[in-house]
């Protein structure tokens, strides 16, 4: 019993580990400034909220059913790869050249920037849900989970400090930190193209 306990809680931390790279809350932090920056205190902790909720469906219902969808689709692991490094890259020149992840419409409530882009492909992006796959096919379903789980909850509470740093970035730091996040979220993409590539070509 100890030993089987033992066992998942080393497969939680060994699905946790690339989890918390692939989620990299504290990177996704400047690109969250960038997007609530017209928002006040108040409403930028709900919009978050709206993010992480948004991320933990997404995520839970990959973990259910992104395999067999993948299977029955003949989706490689490459196929995905590229193109989650392709929209990833897209946005991050969008951000570069018009200073905008996304064009959102006088109509759309600004709850729903929680939900995309930040909820979705910030948080839980193409990168997230590729080694989330990987993970359910090396460890057991509830570990995948849990650190799963787990990894959001740090990523909450990283979020929870935008308000802090934002008050001490003011917007001239705002806008500067946006653009280096920019830049990395570029690499990023060109990384996640270039692996994806190399997968489908070995």
């Amino acid at each position: 019993m100890i030993e089987a306990i033992i066992t998942f809680f080393k497969d939680v931390g060994l699905s946790f580990i690339p989890l918390f790279v692939a989620v990299d809350a504290i990177g996704i932090l400047p690109f969250i400034l960038s997007l609530t920056q017209d928002m006040n205190p108040a409403e930028r902790p709900r919009t978050i909220r709206y993010a992480m909720l948004t991320a933990l469906a997404l995520g839970l219902v990959f973990i259910a059913i992104g395999k067999g969808i993948i299977f029955l689709l003949g989706i490689a692991i490459g196929d995905f790869l590229v193109a989650g490094g392709l929209i990833l890259l897209v946005l991050a020149i969008r951000h570069l050249i018009t200073g905008k992840l996304v064009e959102l419409q006088p109509s759309v409530s600004k709850e729903m920037i929680g939900v995309v882009p930040i909820g979705t492909p910030l948080v839980v992006g193409p990168a997230v849900l590729t080694t989330l796959l990987l993970l359910t096919q090396q460890y057991p379903f509830p570990a995948v989970i849990l650190a799963f789980v787990l990894n959001l909850a740090f990523a909450w509470l990283i979020f929870a400090q935008a308000n802090r740093v934002a008050r001490l970035l003011r917007e001239q730091g705002l806008r500067a930190s946006s653009q280096i996040a920019s830049l990395l979220l570029a690499a990023i993409a060109v990384m996640m193209i270039r692996q994806g590539l190399t997968a489908i070509l070995m």
